[in-house]
């Protein structure tokens, strides 16, 4: 049997997690956990809903960060006027996460925590060079997004750590911004490819060029060859084709049920491609 937790404060979730050991998993809208556990026929010792907690909710803006709930839906994200401003690719993905029922109850901190490589916010975290702010019983710390993911399903969150901030540099306002889902449709399916980009102009140069990609290795990953083939360089049609090359050559997707290898690469370069050249009309 499964003991339930209803933590009313962030240390006392913190609390409980510490005690249990391990055993207990952090809940909040349980649109994965539901289906894995339903599916696989899975048990918990203990669980704990984070989903109330205040600590974990809201989203506001600073001089530096939009600072975002780690509780917080896709609902409350897509709609919130400092996101759309700031990061408009973070709004427009949280609209293909699954359906509006999904969009209303999962959390961008259940999204993040779940690890899968094709988690659809987890790519436009990485181009927009998030943070995280995690949460134990000795205090907070402060994770670059880029070092969350550390393998399959796999997080930088130590035993008993809960995240609880999501931040998102406000310098994003003023950047190229793109993303882009590929599926069986827009959204209500799991991706086989996904990429976000952002980017500076530099004159007639790119600069500070950041891709993530998600569905395309084990964990969502930053091209950073990709990136490194695009920093100083005219984005023109020679520019595009050579990156797009470095990206295929750059990531290790798989063959599975929703996709195989050779497309997800071959999708991908042309999304590159794409990018790269409508950075040319952008800014």
């Amino acid at each position: 049997m499964t003991r339930g937790h209803s933590p009313s404060t962030l240390n006392e979730a913190l609390s409980i997690l510490n005690d249990q050991g391990g055993n207990a998993v952090p809940v909040a809208g349980c649109t994965d956990l539901m289906v894995i556990d339903y599916a696989t026929g899975r048990s918990h010792a203990a669980v704990v809903n984070i989903l109330g907690l205040k600590e974990l909710a809201g989203i506001h803006r600073t001089e530096e960060w939009v600072d975002i709930g780690a509780a917080s839906t896709f609902t409350e994200i897509r709609n919130h006027p400092d996101v759309q401003s700031v990061c408009p690719i973070l709004a427009e993905v949280a609209a293909t996460v699954g359906a509006w029922q999904i969009q209303n109850r999962a959390t961008i901190g259940g999204n993040i925590a779940n690890a899968s490589p094709a988690g659809d916010s987890l790519p436009v975290l990485l181009a927009l060079d998030a943070q995280c702010v995690v949460a134990g019983t000795n205090g907070e710390r402060v994770v670059d997004y880029a070092d969350m993911h550390v393998a399959y399903r796999k997080t930088a969150l130590a035993p008993g750590e809960l995240i609880v901030r999501v931040r998102i540099p406000v310098g994003n306002a003023n950047r190229i911004q793109q993303f882009r889902k590929v599926g069986t449709r827009r959204a209500q399916a799991i991706s086989k490819v996904l990429l976000a980009m952002t980017a500076d102009r530099d004159g007639d140069q790119l600069a500070n060029v950041r891709i993530g990609a998600g569905s395309v290795a084990a964990i969502p990953m930053r091209l950073v060859k990709t990136e490194a083939s695009l920093n100083g360089q005219v984005p023109d049609l020679r520019t595009a084709d050579a990156a797009a090359a470095v990206a295929r050559d750059e990531v290790q997707p798989i063959d599975d049920v929703r996709s195989t290898a050779d497309y997800r690469k071959f999708v991908l370069g042309r999304l590159v491609r794409r990018m790269v050249l409508h950075s040319g009309t952008s800014g």
